[in-house]
């Protein structure tokens, strides 16, 4: 299961909640201390010391049973949200590590039991920071 990351999001029938608390005994609190200054805007990336917060509509396009397209909120916790300096990087970072376990569970009748939330234990490794083209197609 990945560690340091508190996630939140809805299914297409079941509502709202936390797939991952990050470890934290208490994930709605840190939830709410990063999200706090944010409104309901349906994309968001906010730094904090240790940690960032991410909220991006799901990749796929998938919507709920009543037509809202369903929202993924991440709380990144530790040294690997030092690395991530905006919303695009967190999404390359977060999403691989979670999309399969989302893919087998969005569209169940209830919410998951941590045992349905299967993770990959490979995970994929940080990306490389991308270096720009110059024209000319020589690298800077």
């Amino acid at each position: 299961m990945p560690s340091g990351i508190v996630w939140a999001t809805r299914g297409r029938t079941w509502g709202f909640r936390f797939l991952l608390n990050g470890g934290l005994a208490d994930p709605l609190a840190e939830y709410e201390r990063v999200f706090a200054d944010l409104k309901d805007e349906p994309t968001a990336w906010i730094r904090l010391v240790g940690r960032v917060g991410l909220r991006f509509p799901d990749p796929d396009g998938r919507r709920d049973a009543a037509g809202r397209i369903i929202p993924h909120e991440f709380v990144i916790l530790g040294s690997q949200a030092n690395r991530i300096q905006s919303l695009d990087a967190g999404k390359e970072w977060v999403w691989p590590r979670v999309a399969g376990a989302y893919q087998r569970v969005w569209n169940a009748d209830r919410p998951p039991s941590s045992e349905e939330l299967r993770f990959d234990e490979q995970q994929p490794p940080f990306p490389r920071p991308r270096r720009h083209q110059r024209p000319g197609g020589r690298r800077g």
